[in-house]
């Protein structure tokens, strides 16, 4: 029995570990590495395994930072299964499908630039379309929470609910190889408890290995409360002055929490009811009629909500803008409240209106989520003065607000938790973090032998 890292080794995006047992390989995550160029190139290179050799893809949730490399993985010759749950399933489509549309795109601006400056130069996206659609003919058995599915005589894999997004799960694997036996724990993101949309990550399993994310390992959340209080303050403040908000926007999980929190503020006289709101990303609208296929995801108040037939994320003053003719328009409007992909300013319609609004003072934008590394959104949280945007330095003027207290991953002391509940596991392997952080987090953790893999590390278990 072995496990092996390919990804999310030392820092923070491209999740993929590798499991051998009894002649099978079972991969947990294909993720997709997200940040600067450097990265980017990263996604091209070898897995540092045969895709064709893996048997098992066990997918914990629909990220692109943990299912984004999964097109690549079957042009290149995967044949196995992957599971999940049938959330995740509906997401990891949805979530596949735009990633390879924008590579698409990518490609042809790139062929374009070149060829106004008379080059020739091939740009061919990482995965296409019908590459993403082929890879979906692969998902097979559906895992649903708490029931072990018996992978192959000797290996059992149950998932179990991590709270972090909608059908988001921790995967227990039970494995036997020459009587010999043993159990992993990998954590897949975990979630904050106590968050009104989701259920609490679940903390049953006692495994003898445990492999966990440390995203936040180095530092606590701000409550949620006064997050919430944050969020319509700063929203009033530039309706105040004429301003628009800008929220770049996670479209699984954040822009349906944010739009709960603005029903929520127009109902309690919070924020005005005649704002205008706008859900300017095609993949956080579709994210969110699938949000409202699965009722069955939700804590017992806001699925209650579902059974009375109320929408929790339908708000008077709420506009989607599908049609790129409609985010287009956007340009022109103020006093309007924007969430707009990518989450971390990467890519999406958020970079367009980042240009549009960096530089009005009476503006605000407003980050709800992690920042990697190398992204535009780090840099104008860490106070840059000005940013380039599509070739042109944008001065930033606006007020920049970093709310953490919306974060769908779980603060040190959450994790620190989760990992007491699960027992005393021998081995604890630390992934899904930056360096400094885990190394921080580490020196936390007792009882327990830790491990901070490198890329393509190797042990046995």
């Amino acid at each position: 029995m072995k496990i092996s890292f390919h990804g999310a080794d030392r820092n923070v995006t491209g999740s993929c570990h590798l499991v051998e047992c009894a002649g099978k390989r079972i991969l947990i995550d294909c993720g997709m590495y997200q940040g600067g160029r450097e990265l980017d190139e990263e996604n091209a290179e070898d897995y540092g395994f045969d895709p064709s050799s893996i048997d098992y893809l066990l997918l914990t949730h629909a990220h692109l930072d943990h299912c984004g490399r999964i097109p690549l993985l079957s042009k290149r010759g995967f044949k196995g299964e992957i599971i999940t749950t049938a959330a995740s399933r509906e997401l990891a489509r949805l979530v596949m499908l735009d990633s390879a549309h924008l590579q698409e795109e990518e490609a042809r601006y790139q062929a374009r630039k070149h060829a106004r400056h008379g080059q020739r130069h091939a740009t061919t996206p990482l995965y296409s379309v019908l590459d993403a659609l082929n890879s979906t003919e692969h998902f097979g058995r559906t895992a649903k929470y708490n029931q072990p599915i018996e992978l192959s005589p000797g290996i059992r894999a149950t998932f179990v609910d991590a709270g972090h997004i909608l059908g988001s799960a921790s995967i227990f694997l039970e494995l036997e190889e020459d009587k010999q036996r043993r159990s992993v724990l990998f954590s897949g993101d975990l979630g904050n408890a106590g968050r009104p949309l989701l259920r609490d990550p679940v903390t049953s399993k006692h495994p003898d290995v445990v492999v966990m994310e440390t995203t936040y390992g180095d530092r606590l959340h701000k409550a949620l409360a006064p997050s919430v209080e944050e969020l319509y303050d700063a929203i009033n403040g530039s309706l105040k002055h004429g301003g628009n908000v800008i929220v770049p926007t996670f479209a699984l999980e954040r822009a349906q929490e944010l739009l709960y929190f603005l029903r929520e503020g127009i109902a309690q006289n919070r924020i005005p009811e005649s704002i205008q709101i706008f859900l300017d990303s095609p993949m956080a609208i579709s994210a969110t009629e699938i949000f409202e296929r699965h009722p069955e995801c939700y804590e017992s108040d806001v699925a209650e909500l579902f059974r009375k037939g109320r929408d929790p994320f339908h708000l008077p003053g709420l506009h989607f803008t599908r049609e790129t003719a409609e985010s287009i328009a956007l340009n022109h409007v103020s006093g309007a409240v924007i969430l707009a992909g990518s989450g971390m300013c990467t890519g999406g319609r958020v970079r367009h209106h980042l240009r549009h609004n960096l530089w009005r003072e009476e503006s605000s934008v407003v980050f709800v989520g992690f920042a990697a590394i190398g992204t535009l959104a780090r840099k104008i949280v860490d106070g840059a003065k000005q940013v380039r945007i599509f070739g042109e330095e944008i001065p930033v003027r606006a007020k920049i607000h970093t709310i953490n207290g919306f974060s769908a991953h779980a603060d040190q002391a959450e994790l620190l938790a989760w990992h007491q509940h699960i027992g005393t596991p021998a081995r604890t392997f630390l992934v899904h973090g930056d360096q400094e952080v885990m190394a921080h987090f580490a020196a936390k953790l007792t009882g327990t032998q830790v491990e901070m893999p490198a890329l393509g590390q190797q042990f046995v278990l």
